[in-house]
């Protein structure tokens, strides 16, 4: 017992919460429900049970995502922005719930359950790209309510808690400064991941349409829509990147524009993921 109330502590102190404000917080996976894509010597696995997380990222065997085992702090997933509209925990119809499926000419779309709390649909895409050596994720989000809703999209993978984060971005202009070690290298602001007993960090940045993360030989490269400074949502940006304390995980995380949906409107984003050798 001991041990879950410090875990739940440090969720809080991640998203600026207490654990009184979320006393429903669903911790349950399903039974698994995994589809699988390759291209070349890379394979994602995509549960369907569990929010249509993507669970595995390997090249070859060597697996880059976090395998943690607490329930919904692994893999990569999705939410709506900003966050300040759920706070936390993430919305369960999004995030946890069995997603349906269909499949077609390779082409797998999984379809979320939807939310009364943020009533958006969440459509993800997963197709390959072999002509580009690649696997591309489509969100749509999908307005069913009745009233308009500003929203922007948001990936959110977590890795392995060791290696290191770039992207093009101004390593001045990172906020908050200081926060985490970023320095200029090879013309990218580059994070050796390290490790701050007690504490979780989060920056914001404005990148140039894709954040990478390497680990030994390995390099995870992913590309989206680049955003002017004024078109993520209010309190986000383009690029997130989030260190759990401990050796547990650091997420790598990017925003779409922060958009208008009338009633039954919606907007795709899509993400393409690259997993290849140095």
């Amino acid at each position: 017992m001991k041990k879950i109330v410090a875990i739940l502590s440090a969720l809080a102190c991640a998203y600026g919460t207490s654990n009184a404000q979320f006393p429903g917080f669903r911790f349950k996976k399903n039974e698994a429900k995994i589809y699988t894509l390759n291209v070349g010597q890379v394979t994602m696995d995509i549960d369907a049970n569990n929010g249509a997380r993507i669970t595995s990222l390997r090249y070859d065997s060597t697996e880059v995502l976090s395998q943690i085992s607490f329930p919904n702090m692994y893999g990569s997933t999705f939410w709506t922005s900003p966050q300040k509209e759920w706070n936390w925990p993430p919305v369960h119809e999004h995030d946890m719930a069995p997603y349906e499926v269909e499949e077609a000419d390779g082409v797998i779309t999984m379809t979320s359950p939807l939310s009364q709390k943020i009533p958006l649909r969440i459509k993800k895409r997963f197709e390959v790209d072999k002509s580009d050596n690649c696997i591309v994720v489509t969100y749509t989000l999908i307005n069913e309510s009745d009233q308009e809703r500003k929203v922007a999209p948001w990936e959110i993978t977590r890795v392995l808690a060791k290696g290191s984060v770039y992207f093009d971005a101004d390593v001045d202009a990172i906020t908050p400064a200081g926060l985490m070690n970023f320095v200029k290298k090879d013309g990218y602001a580059w994070f050796d991941i390290d490790h701050v007993e007690g504490q979780n960090r989060k920056i914001n940045a404005d990148g140039k349409g894709w954040l990478a993360f390497t680990n030994g030989d390995l390099i995870l490269k992913k590309k989206f829509q680049d955003l002017n400074p004024s078109e993520p949502a209010p309190e986000e940006a383009e690029i997130q990147v989030y260190v759990n304390q401990g050796d547990s995980y650091v997420e790598l995380e990017s925003q779409g524009a922060y958009t208008t949906l009338k009633p039954g409107e919606s907007l795709d984003w899509a993400v393409r993921w690259y997993l290849t050798k140095k």
